[in-house]
């Protein structure tokens, strides 16, 4: 696999050192619950990798939804008690700012080898305006002499915690970015064939720089979703977008139906490579998951495919099957449906450029 041209983690003296770490715990919530802790795991490799490794101490910073101000219910508090229960033997304390007095206190307090983590950063305007004084802020009150990027999902987006912060602190890649970057630019580069893509979804205009990226590289490309349920047409023979479909008594059509999903399968059975980005039916209802179950179960159930899961209702729903199902492997699900689309497509990243050189 080729290595990230970055720093890593693995790349710097970490010993002593107090860590700024930007994570991405944007996860689901209802009445202040989580319902899937799928990206906060996702950090523990990095978190367990700076704490193996001597730093002194690691302080978070994450985004969850989007307020507009200071909402309660997009506190990142319960995240902080999850976390904590994720990593039993480890303080872990929160604290309801980003900067100032109260997170200094907090970075004073907390004992060698803790874990703090902030407020949501989107509830400061500094931070989705890529403010150099926000950022300023966060690295004074916090003392910490190294940043860690590691929230993959926020890559693509040019705000104070992929770009600011980042003028201020030498800046290294976790192992969640590393890993999605490494898997995902193999996949672009050089991947093992035959290459199926699989795309669903329901916007077109969202999907189409993925089937203009996998074009040429792709043998196969499978379209399903309500793209495919709307209309979607191409003539190439390498392209096969499904054909039937199952429907409501309203006639809507729902998922595909299942002459069009042997036809998934079929590809997907010579496949050394499988890259699934869209559902391929209204999941939030059971009877119209089967497809999609059905595909997700087969890639699962091959571990000898390289298999990359992208986007947020794909990856979200995988990830639910493989907790129902720890035999599932996939290669990489990841943790950023647009980050991942934009870094397949060529497009800039900021939270990647920013990333100091090896």
């Amino acid at each position: 696999m080729k290595a990230i041209a970055k720093q890593t983690v693995r790349d710097v003296n970490l010993k002593d050192a107090i860590v700024l770490m930007r994570v991405d715990y944007n996860v689901p919530l209802e009445g202040g619950i989580i319902t899937s802790d799928f990206r906060i795991k996702a950090s523990l490799p990095t978190l367990r990798y700076l704490l193996d490794h001597g730093v002194s101490k690691i302080i978070l910073i994450s985004h969850l939804g989007r307020p507009n101000g200071r909402e309660e219910q997009y506190s990142l508090r319960p995240i902080a008690e999850e976390l904590a229960g994720l990593l039993p033997g480890v303080a872990v304390n929160f604290v309801d700012q980003v900067s100032g007095p109260e997170v200094e206190a907090a970075v004073e307090e907390l004992p060698e080898g803790g874990i703090l983590l902030l407020e949501n950063l989107r509830f400061y305007p500094g931070e989705q305006a890529n403010q150099q004084d926000f950022a300023q802020s966060i690295v004074d009150s916090t003392h910490a002499s190294l940043f860690v990027q590691d929230g993959f999902a926020v890559l693509h987006r040019a705000n104070a915690s992929t770009d600011a912060i980042t003028k201020l602190l030498p800046t290294v890649a976790g192992l969640l970015v590393e890993r999605e970057i490494d898997t995902l630019t193999q996949v672009l580069d050089a991947p093992e064939h035959p290459l199926v893509v699989v795309i669903g979804g329901a916007k077109v205009e969202d999907k189409m720089p993925m089937v203009a990226a996998f074009f040429d590289r792709a043998d196969k490309i499978l379209v399903g979703g309500k793209i495919a349920a709307d209309g979607y047409t191409n003539a190439n023979p390498k392209v096969y977008v499904a054909t039937d479909f199952d429907e409501d008594e309203s006639g809507n059509k729902l998922d595909i139906g299942p002459i069009s999903m042997i036809e998934f399968i079929k590809n997907c059975e010579t496949a050394k490579t499988i890259v699934w980005s869209g559902v391929l039916g209204k999941i939030e209802d059971a009877a119209y998951a089967t497809s999609s179950t059905i595909l997700a179960k087969f890639i699962g159930e091959h571990p000898e495919i390289t298999s990359i899961i992208c986007g947020g209702d794909t990856s979200g729903f995988v990830e639910n099957l493989v907790k129902e199902d720890p035999n599932l492997h996939y290669s990489l699900i990841s943790t950023g449906g647009t980050a991942a689309l934009a870094l397949i497509t060529r497009q800039e990243m900021p939270g990647i450029n920013n990333l100091n050189d090896k």
